[in-house]
């Protein structure tokens, strides 16, 4: 937790530097899992967990515990509860980023979907993205004056339950071809969970009322009203697996994303970037996940798509230092949460919706535009996301099954990698059941300024930066307007009329506005189009 004060008191002095934005997210992204220092935990410095499934081999040449790789999904026993992937809440999206006004196109596991918002009940709602009538996509269609989805193919509309209530065509004397179940729209279970939408990708009658049975997954920290929680989704193009084990992987942050994240450093470092090793252990694995542990927190993988890793409370003294063993009244509980919720898309495409609860700072949110934050966490996103795209096609090359034989994780650092590989193997069947719908190949690699855009895979999904690009770009146009009207003005005077101190103030002012305007458009293109990464020169 020493970590959590180091990176993140500075943080407030960046907000005034447009290129440095990106280190007011330093401690909301990832860097609490590699600090040095250790808290003690009440449950673990009693007893050891009895149900410690494995272990990693230490990187500490006396000490080593030896490892059972991830079993080939031909070795499994066939008796073993195989996990459903359709019989599970997933995440849509954050109400932050959803406009009531219009229906949103989704693909969530290989489903598209449409998302409206029913105003006639007050709620959200997910379809399947296809009229009944042509298969049109609805998402392209509009909520008319009386709430109902529209299909602007051919005018059809639905009511909340999927239920054609017009057909334009149909003559109003003739029979009620509307009411025929051919002319619905399947609809799925929807429920608002920590200001989240989810929805359970099965549409059977039967599953109408599944909240009554299973709810999504309780996060404290996103119902606590002292915590702040700052939302964020992005498009991410590699697949589900490779986006879930990075981010339960702390050992590349130093690496990886080298000059983005404040990290803190061993006292001796054996490299530039101070990388070391790392106590990790995996728990309590079974299908619905599994519970891991390190020198600064837990973490727990809710199957299939949810990543929570929190850090254990610390005491943070106002009025000076309280003796051991005693508590101040003065003093307060720091706390933060990360919680990553990755979404299977398609194959070699996934979802990523963060979100990072605090205790702590939580002004930063109120003053700071959420956009800001944003600039910081896509950048983090980009420095590895090539890395990760070519890894998921030699993975694929090599065939997802041989992972445990091709990739050599030898440290207790790749302890959470090694068991959601296990978990995929043992319980998933290996990969993320598509039903068919795709071959499982992917796509050539596109060239970087198309595979790390950031516009079509975040800026148009995100309220915040959406405004906030409209706007920069408003202000980059108005700029270059007044500095073009102000070397005109100049042009056309007579000068008997303008002195020449005047005439010397406008045109120095004019190449000002040009130059901001030059400025800000360098600034919307690297911080909401494209922002490349390159190692070699970090």
């Amino acid at each position: 937790m020493e970590a959590l004060r180091a990176s993140y008191v500075p943080s407030v002095n960046i907000i005034s530097t447009s290129y440095k934005t990106h280190q007011l997210t330093k401690t909301i992204f990832l860097n609490f899992q590699s600090s040095t220092h250790k808290k003690p935990s009440s449950s673990s410095s009693k007893s050891k967990s009895k149900s410690k499934l494995f272990t990693t081999i230490s990187s500490t040449p006396n000490f080593s515990i030896s490892i059972d790789p991830p079993e080939p999904e031909a070795e499994i026993e066939s008796s073993i509860e195989k996990f459903d992937w359709y019989s599970k809440w997933y995440p849509v999206m954050p109400l932050c980023d959803l406009d009531k006004r219009r229906p949103h196109a989704k693909k969530v596991i290989g489903l598209d979907v449409v998302v409206w918002w029913d105003r006639n009940e007050n709620e959200w709602k997910v379809f399947d993205d296809a009229c009944p009538h042509r298969l049109a996509p609805l998402s392209e269609g509009r909520i008319d004056q009386w709430g109902r989805l529209q299909c602007v193919y051919h005018g059809w509309c639905f009511n909340g339950e999927g239920n054609c209530k017009f057909i334009p065509q149909a003559p109003p004397d003739g029979p009620p071809v509307h009411t025929s179940k051919k002319a619905c729209v399947a609809a799925y279970p929807t429920v608002v969970h920590h200001d989240i939408l989810w929805f359970w990708p099965n549409s059977d009658p039967k599953y109408k009322d599944i909240l009554e049975k299973e709810k999504p997954p309780f996060m404290p920290e996103l119902e606590d009203p002292s915590f702040t929680r700052l939302m964020g989704n992005r498009e991410i193009p590699y697949g589900y697996e490779i986006l879930i084990e990075n981010l339960m992987d702390p050992a590349h942050v130093p690496y990886a994303h080298y000059g983005i994240m404040q990290m803190r450093q061993p006292e001796e470092k054996a490299d530039r970037e101070g990388g070391k090793p790392l106590n990790m252990t995996v728990e309590k694995i079974d299908k619905d996940g599994f519970i891991s542990k390190s020198d600064t927190g837990r973490s727990k993988f809710f199957a299939p798509n949810i990543f929570y890793s929190y850090t254990e409370p610390m005491e943070d003294q106002v009025n000076g230092a309280a003796a051991p063993g005693t508590k101040s009244s003065s003093s307060k509980q720091r706390r933060m949460a990360l919680i990553f919720m990755c979404v299977p898309v398609s194959p070699g495409n996934s979802r990523l919706i963060w979100v990072f609860p605090r205790n702590f700072g939580v002004w930063l949110d109120k003053v700071v535009p959420r956009w800001i934050f944003h600039i910081g966490q896509n950048l983090i996103l980009d420095s590895d996301l090539y890395l990760l795209h070519v890894e998921e096609r030699k993975i694929k090359e090599i065939g997802p099954a041989n992972w445990q034989k091709a990739c050599y994780v030898p440290t207790k650092s790749d302890a959470k990698v090694v068991g959601f590989r296990r978990w995929l193997n043992k319980y998933a069947s290996g990969h993320v059941d598509w039903k068919g719908k795709f071959t499982g190949e992917l796509l050539p690699t596109p060239p970087r300024e198309q595979l790390m855009d950031r516009y079509w895979s975040h800026v148009v999904n995100c309220r915040s930066c959406s405004k906030a690009c409209k706007v920069l770009n408003v202000l980059e146009v108005a700029l270059q307007v007044i500095s073009i009207v102000s070397i005109g003005i100049v042009a056309a005077t007579k000068q008997n009329v303008m002195s020449a101190a005047a005439r010397t103030t406008i045109v120095s002012t004019a190449v000002l506005f040009f130059l901001a305007s030059r400025y800000l458009a360098h600034f919307i293109y690297k911080n909401f189009r494209y922002h490349d990464y390159d190692h070699a020169f970090r």
